[in-house]
């Protein structure tokens, strides 16, 4: 049950979240001022909100405002279980991955955005005390909502339940895809972390094509931008192709560590063009 009082007293309290996108032409404030795709990043907002918080109970978003470069979302907290797992999905990266993946998608962007954020109560900046669970609740609690509900995010709410509403009653061949897992060829599998197994079946199957794949990768890894492909093509150019491969994957893996997915192989993959090699990866049955 959701603890929505503390020593009978009710707990409520308000914390803004700072979002912005540090890929180049995607702007989440400009984006959300534009009444084009203002629905469509609330819309992201909200899922990501859902993932974070467990559900759709607990809270409620009382306005996005210009916090430029950020995006600012205040968020009134309705019970204290939510608000930690909220602190939780925060802390662990689990709610910046959320929100690339469903800004992804329902922007249609050609990879997953990667974001910074930041999370403060009243002047109070919570993120260098996310280890201290306790002092963050304490001071979301101390911080009181100066505003009701804005008018605008009234309107959204709406037109987002009217969505829902309608998307139950007319069900669509596009059907929204877990947190957890991707589509890839029109079936959901479960995202995983990369394992030596993929690494080999990889580095066996990619042959002179994973300078490409290398490159598809580095859009999102530090480790393989700029001169990293060919120096790692002229260091273990002796070793030959599959080396080159294997020691390219597992440069992924160290420098991304929790983020190297399953999901974001198989992307590169398919930018590449490798679908055959995608499909041995995933033991895919057609």
């Amino acid at each position: 049950m959701a603890n929505k009082t503390v020593g009978g007293v009710p707990w409520t309290g308000c914390a803004v979240l700072f979002l912005q996108s540090l890929c180049p032409g995607v702007n989440l404030l400009s984006l959300y001022k534009d009444n084009k795709t203002k629905f469509i990043v609330f819309k992201v907002i909200k899922l990501t909100l859902s993932d974070s918080a467990g559900g759709l109970e607990g809270y409620e978003i009382l306005k996005c405002h210009d916090a430029d470069p950020f995006l600012g979302v205040e968020i009134k907290f309705l019970d204290v279980s939510t608000c930690q797992q909220f602190l939780e999905s925060y802390s662990s990266g689990t709610m910046r991955q959320s929100l690339s993946q469903h800004g992804c998608r329902l922007l249609t962007l050609p990879q997953e955005i990667s974001v910074q954020t930041q999370l403060k109560a009243s002047t109070h900046t919570l993120d260098p005390y996310l280890d201290q669970m306790e002092l963050c609740l304490q001071q979301i609690h101390l911080s009181k909502p100066e505003r009701l509900r804005d008018e605008e995010i009234e309107r959204l709410e709406k037109e987002l339940l009217d969505q829902t509403f309608n998307h139950a009653q007319t069900p669509t061949q596009e059907e929204s895809v877990p947190i957890n897992a991707f589509k890839f060829q029109n079936r959901v599998f479960k995202d995983r972390m990369l394992t030596q197994a993929d690494v080999q079946s990889f580095s066996s199957g990619v042959g002179r094509q994973w300078k490409f794949v290398g490159r598809a990768l580095g859009k999102n890894c530090r480790a393989l931008k700029g001169p990293a492909i060919d120096n790692l093509a002229y260091e273990y150019e002796r070793e030959g192709l599959y080396e080159q491969a294997y020691q390219l994957l597992n440069r992924f893996m160290q420098a991304e560590g929790r983020e190297a997915k399953l999901s974001r192989l198989v992307k590169a993959l398919e930018d590449c063009k490798l679908m055959s090699l995608a499909e041995n990866i995933l033991d895919f049955q057609p």
